[in-house]
């Protein structure tokens, strides 16, 4: 009989995230101590682990930080928005872990925030479905549905095809009438330097001319501070890569991606707007994938939003992205009602 779970609450983020993260599924296997201190080093929080072993072998590792007022006792799992805010679970645990798992959270927060995660996600919607039947109120916000690129079936289909290739061929010519053109690939061995080319490339875009530049992911006024934190860990920084195309050395669009084994999370691509005439992007991300594809990447997520380009490069349609309120059993009833409310209307953080 195998030994009983036992959970435990520690303050901090243990080095045992890392035990659980490197047997947990290899979609979440980035959901490393380093992912979860970057969040908190970028955007605050004071955290604690729940942490469950079974003979003595962590086995599931649920980070949490303080969520609105204090008294409130609400929680959530910190991280970056993308690709989502989940938890390590060892791939092969059984519900009893989760049990566990649940009973010293109910002993902690009333209310816990997950998300946004996926549906099907591996460690948070067998949470979701066992909180479910053990009596938990659920509460879930619909964010956006993803889009997948199966780049084998489409490369088994002909993809990309010959009259793709010959239109970028095209523009390439006529992008390279405005200096000469290098395609670079840069991996764990190019951060956290790297990530200026990317601020740089951000900083002429229309992210920085239309909006606030909050969104920007690599800038010091959006989300810099979380990437350069989590490339500390070397073991994150050799996941992180990106292609970038330079014109004259100037860097004029990029792609980032979080490799996770045969699946590629798409994090951030831009482009300088003053070339968009030749769809410098275009370029750059079939250049990108098929060398992600010799690299052994064989489907790639890039999650919400813009479908029109991912569709014409071949994505369908994948799973929700939805956020998710754990309430638990023996909450004030009066509570249920004007939380589900304020849950549903509140924006996205």
């Amino acid at each position: 009989m195998p030994p009983a779970p036992i959970a435990t609450l520690v303050d901090g983020l243990p080095a045992a995230i890392d035990t659980v993260a490197a047997a947990a599924a290899p979609t979440h296997r980035f959901l490393r101590r380093g992912w979860y201190r970057a969040a908190i080093a970028a955007y605050g929080g004071t955290a604690r682990t729940m942490l469950v072993t079974a003979g003595g072998i962590p086995v599931a590792a649920l980070p949490i930080v303080p969520l609105g007022p204090r008294p409130a006792r609400l929680a959530t799992i910190p991280g970056s928005y993308w690709p989502f805010r989940s938890f390590p679970l060892v791939a092969d645990s059984d519900d009893a872990v989760l049990d566990a798992l649940l009973v010293i959270l109910a002993q902690t927060v009333r209310a816990l925030r997950i998300g946004p995660v996926y549906d099907g996600d591996a460690a948070a919607a067998r949470l979701i479905a066992l909180a479910r039947a053990r009596g938990w109120s659920v509460l879930d916000r619909f964010v956006a549905d993803s889009w997948l690129l199966d780049m084998a079936a489409a490369q088994a289909q002909g993809w990309p095809r010959n009259s793709t290739l010959r239109k970028n061929r095209f523009h390439e010519k006529h992008l390279a009438e405005h200096g000469t053109l290098a395609w670079r690939f840069l991996d764990g061995a190019d951060w956290p330097a790297g990530f200026d080319l990317l601020a740089d490339v951000e900083q002429a875009s229309w992210i920085a001319a239309r909006t606030d530049g909050s969104d920007a992911k690599f800038t010091a006024t959006g989300h810099g501070a979380f990437w350069r934190a989590a490339a500390a860990d070397p073991a994150l920084a050799a996941m992180f890569r990106a292609a970038l195309l330079t014109i004259d050395g100037r860097p004029v669009a990029f792609s980032f991606d979080l490799d996770a084994g045969a699946l590629r999370y798409a994090i951030a691509n831009s482009y300088d707007p003053a070339y968009a005439r030749h769809s410098p992007g275009k370029l750059l991300s079939y250049r990108n994938l098929v060398a992600a594809l010799g690299r052994g990447v064989t489907r790639v997520d890039w999650g919400a939003g813009d479908s029109g380009y991912k569709r014409v490069i071949g994505a369908e349609q994948g799973p929700a992205i939805r956020d998710w309120l754990l309430l638990r059993p023996g909450a004030a009833r009066w509570v249920r009602p004007l939380l589900a409310l304020a849950w549903r209307r509140s924006a996205r953080d």
